[in-house]
C-alpha cells in the first residue's frame, strides 16, 4: 500500500506547488480549516494563487495569512465579510474576486469531484451573478448554467484518518471539506488523529481514501472567529 502519511505540512506539500496554481481550501469561517497547511503554503513563497474557499479567514489567521503576503491573486468565495485586508485589496483592485451563492459554490465543487462539467440552478437568476452566463427556462422557471470547479490541489481538515486516507470530520467542521476533498487533482488532509486500518467503521467514513493522496497529523489551535460573552453578573 502506498504510504500517504507525511511528517510535517511542509513535507506533505513538497513537489506539488507552483506559481499560478488553483487551490481549494476547506472550512467555514475558522471552523474546519487546514490551518497548518495554510501556514506551510505561506512559508513556501508560492504566489499568484487562485484560491477557492467559502471565505477568506480573518486578517491574522487562515487564508488571511496568504492575503497579508500577497500570495493570492484571485478568490472564488461566497462570503468574505470578516477580513479587512481582503476588503482593502478588493476595493483597490489588487485582488480579483468571483462571488458565488453558497449553495452554488458547494454544488460546483461537488460536481467537479463527480466529473459533471456543468449544471443548471435557479440561484442567482435575474441578478448580477447570472451576467454573461447561459440561462434556460424549465417548467416556467429561469435557471443559470454554472460550471463545475476542479483544483490543482485541495487542502482539507479532518478529525480522524486511517493510513488509507479515509476521513472522518467532527460535527460542523465537516462543512465544505467533503466537496473540496473530491474536486482536487491532488488532495492533502490535515488531521488530528491517525487511526489503525480497520478502526474507522465503514458506515462512519465521510470521505473515502481514494480521494486522499497525502495525510499529515497536526495539533489544532481551535481559534474562535467571533467571541460573544454575557456580561458578568453584578
Amino acid at each position: 500500500m502506498m504510504n500517504k502519511v507525511y511528517d510535517t505540512p511542509a513535507a506533505a506539500l513538497e513537489g506539488l506547488l507552483h506559481d499560478g496554481m488553483t487551490i481549494a481550501c476547506g472550512g467555514f469561517g475558522l471552523c474546519g480549516i487546514p490551518e497548518k497547511l495554510i501556514e506551510a503554503l505561506r512559508d513556501s513563497g508560492v504566489k499568484n494563487l487562485t484560491v477557492i474557499s467559502n471565505n477568506a479567514g480573518v486578517d491574522d489567521w487562515g487564508l488571511g495569512l496568504l492575503l497579508q503576503t500577497r500570495q493570492i491573486s484571485k478568490m472564488i468565495s461566497s462570503y468574505v465579510g470578516e477580513n479587512a485586508e481582503f476588503e482593502r485589496q478588493f476595493i483597490n483592485k489588487e485582488l480579483e474576486v468571483e462571488f458565488a451563492p453558497q449553495g452554488t459554490l458547494a454544488e460546483r465543487l461537488r460536481a467537479g469531484g463527480a466529473g459533471i462539467p456543468a449544471f443548471y440552478t435557479p440561484a442567482g437568476a435575474g441578478t448580477a451573478v447570472a451576467e454573461g452566463k447561459e440561462q434556460r427556462e424549465f417548467d416556467g422557471r429561469t435557471y443559470v448554467l454554472e460550471r463545475a470547479i476542479t483544483a490543482d490541489l485541495a487542502l482539507v481538515k479532518a478529525s480522524k484518518a486511517d493510513a488509507s486516507g479515509n476521513l472522518v470530520y467532527r460535527m460542523t467542521a465537516r462543512n465544505f471539506n467533503p466537496m473540496m476533498a473530491t474536486c482536487g487533482r491532488v488532495t492533502i488532509a490535515e488531521v488530528q488523529e491517525i487511526c489503525r486500518l480497520g478502526d474507522l467503521g465503514p458506515d462512519g467514513i465521510h470521505t473515502q481514501g481514494i480521494f486522499v493522496d497525502r495525510i499529515v497529523r497536526t495539533a489544532s489551535e481551535k481559534r474562535i472567529e467571533q467571541r460573544t460573552v454575557s456580561p458578568r453578573p453584578a
